[in-house]
């Protein structure tokens, strides 16, 4: 079971490290990246722009991406 709250935090703390957590190594190595590339184009204004936008989405995403782990494995917990 994946804590949503959790999975928010890491990803706040450090983007991409919530979807490791919920399993999605790929995705989260992706979004660390973007993150890297966009902390970059700062230089060049847009990066403004862009970093937020991939931060608030690797939180939102971690998030979701929690819930719906634990709704699948709701009724798969073993006694």
């Amino acid at each position: 079971m994946k804590n949503p709250g959790l999975a928010a935090v890491l990803s706040f703390l450090i983007c991409g490290l919530g979807q490791i957590y919920n399993g999605q190594i790929g995705k989260g190595i992706a979004l660390f990246v973007a993150a890297g590339i966009s902390g970059l184009l700062c230089t060049v204004v847009i990066g403004f722009i862009l970093l937020p936008a991939v931060w608030l989405y690797g939180i939102y995403d971690a998030y979701k991406t929690a819930e719906k782990i634990n709704k699948g494995a709701g009724g798969s917990v073993a006694r």
